[in-house]
């Protein structure tokens, strides 16, 4: 069986790690301080990945506010659902808002375009 996590989690901790991905540039600059250049050009390599994790945060940020909010029937606590089919943020839960594939075994396919005309017919 697959581990599968929230989208809105497993996008925030891309997020994350773009973050720690711009410090380690940054800190691989630093064995550079002879060669000036080539100390900067790490340096703003690693404040892009920095400033790319913001605009992550903030996209992840204005797309949870569209996300539809609902109670786990598992763990009875509230969680957000992106596209057909997500999982609960807390316990895992496999949901679904789509009466169609009620009962079905979860995928994650389920959300592509593809995979929904091939379900409405």
């Amino acid at each position: 069986m697959a581990k599968y996590s929230s989208k809105i989690n497993k996008i925030r901790t891309f997020a994350l790690s773009l973050i720690f991905v711009g410090f380690i540039i940054m800190y691989i600059g630093i064995f550079f301080r002879s060669h000036f250049w080539v100390m900067t050009i790490f340096m703003l390599l690693g404040l892009l990945s920095i400033i790319a994790s913001t605009v992550v945060y903030f996209w992840i940020g204005m797309l949870s506010t569209k996300a539809v909010q609902v109670v786990c029937p598992n763990c009875n606590k509230p969680t957000k659902i992106l596209g057909r089919v997500d999982m609960c943020m807390h316990c895992r839960e496999p949901l679904t808002l789509d009466p169609n594939l009620e009962g079905k075994d979860f995928d994650e396919n389920y959300n592509r375009k593809s995979e929904q005309a091939k379900q409405d017919k």
